[in-house]
């Protein structure tokens, strides 16, 4: 194993150096946070494709694969799908808005009242997400290593807290796309054809396994459902994917590098679940369809490649990590504490230095998640409750605003509130895992959205205007920094 340890360690020593790369770069608010918007086509389809591929989608999709079969991709396919749905319909004019968060955005839209509100969902469903990707370093360095559980998450969360810390978006997008080109080639140019080899050929099996392995649609058409609407839709509307918007270029970039990685994303999916059915095939009994990928990585794979590939799960979990933990920071400071504090800021007359207070945010996010993280188990289960957070509190006003110009703040307001308590009644009632929650609480959101907005009076005129100019790209991003604490 020395040669694979050593190949670990490289790439975790590599990480940080591109942290303190980054730190160099990162002298503004808008190069910490969204690399001066400035990332062309190639860095900003790698580095979308790897915040989107996390450890759900390489350790859990296999584990799909391996209990389902090649129906086992529709949990990353729904992702993909979402992306190249962000991609081609709304990447473009969410660039043009030249803002950091979802919430300014709502904003903008709704005319300032939307924020605090909108941006406490958004905080805890990115910190959600960040948990669970930190939750996942165990299972990977207890493969390697045989590490404690708890000294895992510390190690891994830590790795990744600094080089965010360091350089903010700018060294997230440089390790990113080192975890792209290491996700490439350790699961689609390696594992992909060795475990293929290994189960003896798709000829045999399909001579070993049930027919309902190859079943398109084995999975089930609720589950498949479920995905879609809430991995599809989550994909429109989370802070940790359009703050990777908010790097392209310009819209164009958005648009079409985007449209790259999402389809990226598609032959990511069928990929894992055919090394899940591979898996099957040779390892028929696992205790656990999760520990597929470890056990066909630990045994079947030779020296040297196995630390190849055990650093793309990790780059895997780190890209989602990383992504998760800025954008987390990025709200708890824009939209959650910049407001709170509000009319107390800058009494002294001194202009914040909005980068170090942006470090600071990051940092302790960092400590929570990996608080967190050693505190929970269940990592489908959180997972399950940020999106559900996500996508029955924030999807209806989002796409409303962008949609719909007769939604109004009020409605907006509403929806947001009743969707989020009806998703945490519901989950209550019916379980964190259940279908119910995240339906009947979507629904209620966009009744309750349509409901008020039409009883109360259409958003102001000049509101409107105001955001048909961002939205048409003809209002320059503000060059003073930092932004106002009540922005």
């Amino acid at each position: 194993m020395a040669v694979d340890y050593t190949v670990i360690v490289v790439y975790l020593a590599g990480m940080l150096a591109m942290g303190w790369w980054g730190m160099r770069r990162a002298k503004s608010k808008s190069e910490f946070l969204v690399a001066g918007r400035r990332l062309g086509p190639a860095m900003y389809s790698g580095t979308m494709a790897a915040i989107v591929l996390g450890g759900a989608s390489t350790i859990g999709g296999v584990g799909l694969g391996y209990q389902y079969g090649l129906s086992g991709a529709w949990m990353v396919f729904a992702i993909g799908l979402g992306l190249l749905a962000l991609s081609i319909f709304f990447s473009a004019r969410i660039a043009r808005l030249k803002v950091y968060t979802v919430s300014e955005m709502l904003d903008l839209r709704y005319g300032g009242r939307a924020g605090v509100i909108s941006g406490v969902v958004m905080w805890a469903y990115t910190l959600m997400l960040a948990v669970t990707s930190t939750i996942a370093y165990a299972t990977i360095f207890d493969v390697l290593f045989d590490m404690n559980r708890t000294l895992a998450i510390v190690l891994g969360g830590s790795i990744v807290v600094a080089y965010s810390t360091l350089g903010g978006m700018w060294s997230i997008t440089l390790t990113d796309m080192v975890q792209f080109v290491v996700k490439t080639i350790g699961v689609l140019l390696l594992l992909l054809p060795i475990a293929v080899v290994k189960a003896g050929g798709f000829s045999e099996m399909k001579a070993k396994l049930p027919t309902e392995y190859f079943d398109p649609l084995g999975i089930g058409g609720e589950t498949i459902f479920t995905y879609v609407l809430i991995y599809t839709f989550g994909m429109l509307i989370g802070q940790d994917i359009w703050q990777r918007v908010f790097t392209a270029r310009s819209d164009t970039t958005a648009k079409w590098g985007g449209t790259v990685a999402g389809t990226y994303c598609l032959v990511y999916a069928v990929a894992g679940a055919v090394i899940g059915t591979a898996a099957k095939v040779m390892y028929p009994t696992l205790p656990s369809a999760d520990t597929a990928f470890a056990t066909i990585v630990k045994d079947e794979l030779p020296v040297g490649v196995r630390g190849l590939v055990l650093a793309a799960a990790l780059a895997a979990v780190m890209s989602t990590s990383s992504g998760a933990l800025i954008a987390c920071a990025t709200v708890a400071n824009n939209d959650i504490w910049s407001r709170l504090r509000g009319a107390t800021a800058n009494q002294d007359g001194k202009e914040r230095d909005e980068v170090k207070d942006n470090r600071v945010f990051i940092l302790v996010m960092g400590i929570a998640v990996i608080c967190t993280a050693i505190a929970l188990n269940n990592v489908v289960e959180a997972l399950t409750v940020a999106y559900n957070l996500l996508v029955g509190g924030l999807l209806v006003p989002i796409l409303g605003g962008l949609l719909w110009n007769r939604g109004t703040a009020q409605g907006a307001l509403a929806s947001v509130v009743v969707g989020g308590v009806a998703v945490i009644g519901l989950m209550a009632t019916y379980g964190i895992l259940a279908n119910e929650p995240v339906y009947y609480g979507l629904l209620s959101s966009l009744a309750v959205y349509v409901i008020v907005s039409l009883a109360t009076p259409a958003t102001d005129a000049a509101v409107l205007a105001a955001w048909r100019e961002r939205l048409a790209g003809r209002v320059a991003e503000p060059l003073s920094e930092p932004v106002p604490a009540h922005q």
